[in-house]
């Protein structure tokens, strides 16, 4: 006797969408099946994305030893952090395919095999929804170079904890400054020419220039960079670097009086390399950048031998209060709060000696950016846990010193919306007032603006 299966409708729908939905997005990852280590290889990614056109994602996590930097992104944010690619788009591409290559740098003493595979994520009526590729199997042959005994299994490299081999080459990245030279306008201004020779550098980098007393900087080509003048500072600042190899960008130097002598120009470039800042004296030179090859650039670097300081010529911070109380700068303040997010923790990266802040007291550096917020500022030592008791501060509050001040500040936050949500908790629970949020560049003060554009986030009023 012939039975039937009965199935609800809504179900066999069900099912037949699910069916043509995932037919329709998949993901394949393509590279060569081995490599000798210390070479690069190429890796091909093709996302057949069918109807997905909203924000998506595609996620690889690489072994310990292996390093990425893109190729072509297809309009994609991409990063590489934490030994894991990720490749982020607010809206895919109009095709029906999208392809993207990024190149991996095999660290010279690996050998063995590992598994590349890759996953694919994206929004589905409101739902998360991801496709994962094929495992693609790589095998790593020794390098022949390299003294058997450095020689490590690519599956034992992060337990080793191996340093980076040195390389013996410095990277080609340089800032050169044109000798200003008058406009010859009314205005009695000068001319300022910057070369950047950027080389692999493409993230976050900024130029930043004393600007001498008596003249005003204005933006003539900045390069889709964001050109700032403030406090005696010129900054020209990039969330993403050229394409180009070089460019030079321009500011004009107004005088604000007549018989000003002409202008003496002190400056620093600095990028962003494996997470890490890179700063580098801007070096003067007599001669037309703009008639410059990209060899002469080479050799001017080599003969100006180019090297890496370690802090910036200065760190602009938010404007401290004008009003100074008795022994901190404090008003009240109210405004709703609508969300309190609680600070968090973060590990400390060396603590600092030679202050008169009590060690108990001192504010310690961390990695990478974060942001704090600041609820005082004074010149006089104080009793931190008592004086801050009485106004109603039960978290904990460290000290720094800071441009001759002692500051006063609260919280680690690795998102700047965290510590704006957390200031207006101080306004909404406290007397305190004028609290701001103070951004932080591995224990070094930076401005938010600066926080921001390093990490990609959005600011919030």
């Amino acid at each position: 006797m012939l039975k039937w299966l009965i199935i609800p409708v809504n179900v066999l729908i069900s099912l037949f969408a699910g069916l043509m939905f995932d037919g329709d997005v998949n993901v394949r990852v393509t590279a060569p099946q081995s490599v000798t280590a210390g070479d690069e290889f190429q890796v091909k990614v093709v996302v057949q994305k069918g109807k997905v056109q909203s924000f998506s994602r595609f996620l690889q996590e690489l072994p310990m030893g292996l390093k990425a930097t893109a190729a072509y992104s297809a309009n994609a944010d991409f990063t590489f952090k934490d030994n894991k690619v990720r490749l982020i788009w607010l809206k895919m591409p109009e095709t029906d395919s999208v392809e993207i290559t990024y190149t991996i740098k095999v660290d010279p003493r690996l050998k063995g095999s590992f598994d590349l595979g890759g996953k694919f994520s994206y929004i589905d009526n409101n739902e998360r929804m991801s496709v994962e590729s094929e495992l693609l199997p790589i095998t790593i042959n020794p390098n022949p170079n390299i003294d058997p005994s450095l020689i490590v299994d690519i599956m034992d490299f992060k337990e080793k904890v191996i340093p980076e081999l040195p390389t013996g080459k410095e990277q080609n990245v340089a800032c050169f400054r044109e000798k200003p030279v008058p406009a010859n306008d009314a205005d009695n201004s000068y001319i300022v020419n910057l070369l950047v020779y950027k080389e692999n550098a493409q993230k976050f980098a900024k130029i930043e220039e004393i600007v001498p007393q008596g003249y005003t900087a204005l933006r003539i080509d900045s390069k889709e960079g964001m050109f700032i003048y403030k406090d005696g500072r010129a900054k020209i600042m990039w969330m993403n670097l050229p394409s180009n190899n070089y460019f030079i960008v321009s500011y004009r130097l107004v005088p604000n009086k007549a018989g000003i002598e002409a202008p003496v120009l002190k400056g620093q470039f600095s990028y962003m390399s494996d997470d890490r800042t890179i700063v580098k004296d801007i070096i003067e030179k007599d001669v037309m950048l703009a008639s410059l090859t990209e060899e002469e650039i080479k050799k001017l670097i080599e003969e100006s031998k180019v090297g890496n300081v370690q802090v910036p010529i200065s760190e602009l911070i938010a404007v401290q209060p004008k009003v100074e109380p008795k022994d901190c700068a404090m008003v009240a303040r109210q405004e709703p709060v609508k969300k309190v997010i609680e600070p968090l923790e973060k590990k400390p990266v060396q603590k600092k000696t030679g202050s008169s802040i009590n060690a108990s007291d001192q504010l310690e550096a961390q990695e990478g950016i974060y942001y704090r917020v600041q609820v005082a500022a004074g010149h006089k030592p104080i009793n931190i846990k008592a004086y801050f008791k009485r106004y109603k501060i039960a978290d904990e509050v460290r000290a720094e010193e800071h441009e001759g001040w002692r500051k006063y500040s609260i919280g680690s936050f690795a998102e700047y919306k965290q510590a704006r949500d957390y200031r207006v908790h101080i306004w909404n629970t406290t007397p305190l007032t004028d609290a701001f949020v103070s951004a932080y560049n591995s224990g070094k003060r930076i401005t938010v603006q600066e926080a921001l554009m390093i990490t990609n986030q959005s600011w919030y009023r």
